[in-house]
């Protein structure tokens, strides 16, 4: 395999659409497939294991669709995208105006050479930073996006209690209506360009919030930063899997693993030591 290989996964629950780009990648040596998914939790565990380069993505799919599986994965792990989609016409406008990559199925050869071209383009530029950021304005549109809702939080804190209060539930005002999340189903949050993603019980919230809000309210014997973009909640870790390049990832509960930086080593450590 080369150095320069485009490390690549499938990820449809049709068979035949997974083959179908498999066959057409191999006339391009440059992008090698190192995982075939055929759902969305097959999706997270391949991206955890195999840190890829690009992902074909299909929209719509049992369980997780593919906005749901772009929301669970951690920011600074998302690979380029290119979207496999039976959405008509009408709806790629939408993706077009993000300058994302797309491939309506059935798959046209002539379009397949051109989302590749696409692809060795931004790799080439290191344009991905720009595309994750587009990519959570779709998610954020597509999916809805909240804040949290600041005077009725504060209601929750107003109770007697010591100086120091955290608190238990995060009322998160969206289009639909105010959700109050439990805080201690929080799994993770991760920073996503000008997005908070709180990840709990299986649902991810796109927030407009930032790091500095969020660590302000959460208890910081339980929520601690381990990455300069991420928070974890300490109960929810089970190991700490060391990587190749000498970095580690945090192992969570429900199979999630999360990037641990190297500056935040010593604070996790104190922390579990103590669990």
């Amino acid at each position: 395999m080369k150095d320069t290989a485009i490390r690549t996964i499938l990820v449809d629950d049709e068979e035949l659409a997974r083959r179908g780009i498999q066959i057409r990648l191999q006339k391009h040596p440059d992008f090698v497939v190192v995982a075939e998914c055929a759902n969305g939790r097959e999706a997270l565990e391949a991206i955890a294991r195999e840190t890829p380069d690009l992902m074909f993505l299909d929209i719509q799919m049992p369980g997780l669709s593919g906005f749901d599986v772009l929301a669970r994965i951690p920011h600074e792990s998302l690979p380029l995208i290119v979207f496999v989609t039976a959405y008509d016409r009408y709806a790629l406008d939408a993706f077009e105006a993000q300058a994302l990559d797309y491939l309506l199925k059935p798959i046209n050869d002539t379009r397949f050479l051109q989302a590749i071209a696409r692809v060795r383009a931004q790799i080439e530029a290191r344009a991905a930073l720009g595309q994750r950021q587009k990519l959570m304005d779709l998610i954020a549109s597509t999916q809805g996006r909240g804040a949290i809702d600041a005077d009725l939080l504060r209601e929750h804190l107003s109770t007697p209690a010591p100086p120091k209060r955290y608190p238990q539930v995060l009322p998160i005002r969206e289009s639909s209506g105010t959700v109050l999340l439990e805080v201690h189903t929080i799994d993770w949050i991760d920073a996503a360009g000008d997005y908070m993603c709180i990840h709990a019980d299986g649902r991810t919230y796109v927030l407009r919030e930032t790091m500095k809000s969020l660590e302000a309210i959460l208890d910081p014997a339980i929520f601690q930063r381990v990455h300069r973009s991420t928070i974890v909640n300490v109960n929810r870790v089970r190991r700490l899997r060391p990587h190749t390049n000498g970095e580690y990832f945090l192992a969570l509960d429900n199979g999630q693993e999360i990037k641990l930086s190297r500056s935040y080593r010593d604070r996790v450590d104190q922390l579990l030591q103590r669990r």
